[in-house]
């Protein structure tokens, strides 16, 4: 393996090369999955911890009340979890019927969280250490308070403006009546007893016991469909993976109901390009980028859903060779376009990821989905729940439209590549519709264009709108973005307080020599750690 670091890009930090390796978006929760990793545990019970801790330092992206997703190598074999949950029993669409999309805040926003379970089934299936340890100090951070660092507490202002009046939230996120600024301790005792709770009973509380009892009064009390059968009738899917290749190397995503899937077609369309001829920064590099994820977005939005509901065109379908070669087809080197979907049916979220020293590593993502997410915070829990029922559609007969006990349409996606039969890279960019635009170009950055993992984190980075409106960063040269317009892209370019929109990457990936190489986003609070 090469990897060039050439400092090409402005930066705060290096890539880490240690034998066993974390990184996440906030210090905190790295430092506390290496701790895990020092006394002995292994990727996944480090991975436990840290996204446990992400849940009180970074509630801006994801709290108890989240969903996740997790891809793992376990040292002989890929595995792919979902743990996202489905809608209220009573979600029919005529709950909906009248409004012009799903409500984005509020009780009904919210389906039942998964990020508990997931813990659990890792915890079972993998772990080493007992879960009250792990979760002890996520506990203990959310009891005696913890530092607010500055991107979260620029995010946490906005959430407070948005969601300030919506149930529990002042409460729990807003002391003295404004949300916490940078430098600034800030505790949530009530959320440190859910932990231990849930520790205790090994998630059992959440789903069956008494949190899920506090869970349901509250919806109770404010109209909300959520019941106690909903949330008992959960459990997490062992679900392994869907793949493409570009160049020898496999990308892997977890299954629909998420958007990994739009990341592995823009690849295989890729394959077909002649993207190889031009360097990472190129204005024909990225256009061929664009096009290819454009033309994997019109079949995301017209096609996905939960598998079981996915009639029109199936995982197989869209991810065929032949349709994928036919879409790439499409892809002018000359001018932008603006596709629809194909036929290829003939007729705030954090993310982190570790790896240890027996081989282990773990690609893990978990998410609120909007920011503070639903804005409902369970009265004396500090259970935090997500808005993923904004996911779903109102369109009658829509693949993803709203319904019973469905899983809605996900954009949190783990990202985990393999080459020659071999764990590569764990990675993933957290950030809404930027994650499978920043999945590929993650891929690409690393694997084509040899850079390391720091160096493809720190690169400009562009994000498809719609249409032919194309969002980048001021980083990204002049020269190229004038090149892009002139190829008929609408080119618009965000401030650097945006960092949402275009994500936040961690990456580990793994040397040829033994141990690894980790980086982290600038445009987050995190770090990569190891020893």
């Amino acid at each position: 393996m090469t990897f060039r670091h050439d400092a090409l890009y402005a930066s705060r930090r290096s890539p880490v090369l240690a034998d066993n390796v974390v990184a996440t978006s906030q210090p905190l929760a790295a430092q506390a999955g290496l701790s895990v990793l020092s006394r002995g545990g292994n990727a996944v019970d480090a991975a436990i911890a840290a996204a446990a801790v992400l849940t009180v330092v970074e509630p801006t992206g994801n709290g108890l009340g989240s969903d996740a997703f997790c891809i793992l190598w376990d040292g002989e074999r890929l595995h792919g979890l979902n743990a996202s949950g489905a809608s209220p029993a009573a979600w029919t669409p005529e709950r909906f019927a009248g409004r012009a999309a799903m409500p984005a805040a509020g009780w009904d926003s919210v389906t039942v969280p998964g990020a508990v379970s997931a813990w659990r089934a890792l915890s079972e299936r993998f772990g080493t250490l007992d879960l009250s340890a792990l979760l002890a100090p996520a506990a203990r951070y959310a009891e005696e308070g913890f530092v607010v660092s500055p991107v979260i507490a620029a995010l946490w202002q906005r959430g407070a403006e948005k969601l300030g009046d919506q149930p529990g939230f002042a409460e729990a996120f807003l002391p003295g009546g404004r949300a916490p600024r940078a430098g600034e301790r800030f505790s949530n005792p009530a959320q440190g007893r859910s932990l231990r709770a849930i520790a205790e009973t090994g998630g059992r509380s959440f789903y069956e016991g008494e949190l899920a009892e506090k869970m349901i009064a509250h919806a109770a009390s404010h109209g909300a469909a959520l019941t106690l059968d909903d949330l008992a009738a959960h459990e997490p899917e062992w679900c392994g993976t869907i793949s493409s290749g570009f160049d020898g190397n496999d990308l892997h995503e977890i299954p629909p109901n998420g958007q990994g899937i739009a990341a592995l077609m823009a690849l295989g369309m890729l394959e077909h390009t002649p993207i190889r001829d031009h360097g990472p920064d190129d204005a024909l590099a990225l256009h061929l980028q664009i096009e290819a994820i454009k033309l994997a977005f019109a079949d995301l939005h017209a096609y996905v859903a939960d598998q079981r509901h996915m009639t029109q065109a199936s995982v197989e379908d869209l991810l065929n060779p032949d349709y994928l070669k036919r879409r790439a087809s499409q892809i002018s080197s000359h001018h932008a376009q603006e596709p629809g979907p194909g036929a290829p049916k003939a007729g705030g979220t954090v993310y982190l990821t570790v790896a240890d020293a027996s081989g282990m590593m773990v690609s893990f993502i978990q998410s609120n989905y909007a920011g503070f997410g639903s804005g409902v915070v369970v009265p004396g829990t500090g259970i935090s729940l997500q808005n993923r029922g904004a996911g779903f559609a109102l369109q009658p007969g829509h693949p993803n439209e709203v319904g019973p006990r469905k899983r809605p349409f996900h954009t949190i996606i783990p990202g985990f590549l393999m080459k020659h039969g071999q764990p590569e890279m764990s990675f993933g960019v957290m950030g809404g519709p930027m994650q499978a635009q920043g999945h590929v170009q993650m891929v690409l950055r690393t694997q084509l264009w040899d850079q390391d993992v720091q160096t493809a984190a720190d690169a400009p980075r562009w994000r498809f709108v719609e249409g032919r409106k194309v969002a980048c960063e001021e980083a990204l040269p002049h020269a190229t973005r004038e090149a892009l317009c002139d190829l008929g892209h609408r080119i618009t370019v965000e401030a650097p307080d945006s960092a949402f929109g275009f994500g936040g990457a961690q990456l580990v990936r793994r040397l040829p020599g033994g141990g690894y190489m980790a980086g982290s986003d600038p445009r987050k609070d995190g770090l990569a750690v190891g020893f």
